[in-house]
């Protein structure tokens, strides 16, 4: 199941996308060996990349991108921001300072090195399982824009592809992208602006992913949570 973004105004959601090829960064002592990185430069969605974003019928939420507007938080904070959107058990798992100007924004905390593009393992799911895990729901909080990536070939045909003898019995991982991208698959990235305010939600252990402030001339930080959402469970921005 590639790629897929729940929207209802396409001039909306064509004003803060783009798309771009991937590739890996042989070539930055900045990044981890066999990273994986938008090549630009970023076009424009075509009507093509639109009938592929589309959503189908009865497509489960746990694997819908949405871009949304977080509810404002209260005086409880942060932690307690997601409580009212339908998941008791929705776990807030803290903050990303971005500086300006990051291709890609996670490091390695053991070497500090850039991850590039990458796959979530918060919930340690198998092949057959991966598409029911937590979406990731993200709010910037400013001061500047930021830019959540997302590849555009899911966990499950990339551990396919890589592993063909095998990939029932394995845990889809970033080393599979890196994988799959060096022996030429192709694979592009969708890049969508998120002004301050502004947010989303995306299955980030069944979707390439990671966040940006290229081009952008101030910092921005993130705050997540990890949660079972249904479709629609806050105002959709495109």
């Amino acid at each position: 199941m590639p790629l897929r973004l729940a929207f209802d105004d396409l001039c909306a959601l064509r004003a803060r996308c783009g798309i771009a090829a991937v590739r890996t960064i042989d070539d930055a002592p900045d990044y981890e060996d066999g990273a994986v990185a938008p090549s630009g430069p970023w076009q424009s969605l075509t009507d093509e990349t639109v009938r592929m974003l589309t959503v189908p019928a009865r497509v489960p939420s746990s694997t819908l991108v949405e871009i949304v507007r977080p509810p404002v938080p209260i005086d409880s904070g942060l932690a307690d921001l997601a409580a009212s959107l339908g998941d008791s058990h929705a776990e807030y798992i803290g903050q990303a300072l971005a500086e300006p100007g990051m291709r890609t924004t996670t490091d390695n905390y053991r070497d500090g090195r850039l991850i590039g593009l990458h796959l979530d393992n918060w919930d340690k799911l198998t092949y057959g399982r991966r598409a029911t895990g937590r979406r990731r729901l993200a709010f910037n909080l400013g001061p500047g824009n930021r830019y959540i990536i997302l590849g555009d070939v899911d966990a499950r045909a990339v551990c396919r592809a890589v592993h063909p003898d095998s990939y029932e019995r394995r845990y889809p991982h970033t080393d599979d992208y890196r994988a799959y991208v060096a022996a030429g698959h192709p694979i592009r990235c969708v890049r969508i602006r998120l002004a301050p305010g502004e947010g989303y939600m995306a299955p980030t252990e069944f979707l390439l992913h990671d966040g940006s402030t290229e081009d952008e001339g101030e910092p921005s930080t993130m705050a997540f949570w990890l949660g079972h959402w249904d479709r629609g469970v806050l105002p959709s921005l495109v």
